[in-house]
């Protein structure tokens, strides 16, 4: 018998395609994907930076882990100030969401939990700061008859449309995206994930 380390293998706790495709780019395939059923509403007074913290841990928390395997959850929202802007829940909800984001900055948090094979989570939260344009009405027409900003956080994605809205950004653009690289990857190499 070889004496050598059988490495870890991921499991991603995220049905999210973003999250797949972000993990790609540093040559990371998880063996498998769980999508976790927890609820994600805010507590009472929540703040955005400890909201991303608590649902990316329940999630990397909730999901069975086999012998050998890691996993990671991630969770990401866009904050205006201490308001949590969720996934806009209608049309209405979007059209609302992006007057509040018009002109002004706005900070995207993303909570990362990696739990090891010794079952211990790692957690880290990541805040980039964005600052849209000022939104005429003719501009939240486009983009919400796009409908590109339902089922996203702060009713929007910058990987899209929504990019030429951006008139700054300070830290992580793969963070706004959805899944931080540069501390997903220095999470994973010390959990012993292998990057390709």
């Amino acid at each position: 018998m070889s004496g050598a380390a059988i490495m870890p293998a991921l499991v991603l706790a995220s049905s999210s395609p973003r999250r797949r495709e972000l993990l790609a780019r540093i040559g990371v395939v998880p063996v498998r994907i769980a999508s976790p059923d927890i609820d994600e509403t805010p507590l009472k007074g929540e703040r955005p930076r400890d909201y991303v913290a608590r649902l990316a841990t329940a999630k990397a928390l909730a999901v069975e882990r086999a012998a050998g395997e890691v996993v990671l959850a991630g969770d990401t929202t866009v904050a205006v100030g201490r308001r949590i802007l969720e996934k806009p829940a209608d049309e209405a909800d979007l059209r609302y969401m992006l007057g509040l984001l018009s002109g002004r900055r706005h900070h995207v948090y993303s909570g990362l939990c990696v739990v090891g094979t010794d079952g211990r989570p790692r957690v880290r939260v990541v805040d980039t700061t964005v600052a849209f344009k000022a939104l005429s009405a003719d501009d939240i027409d486009w983009y919400v008859e796009s409908g590109e900003g339902m089922g996203k956080a702060g009713g929007y994605a910058i990987q899209g449309r929504a990019e030429t809205f951006v008139r700054f950004l300070s830290g992580s653009h793969s963070n706004v995206v959805g899944l931080p690289l540069f501390e997903t990857r220095a999470l994973l190499t010390s959990a012993g994930i292998a990057l390709g």
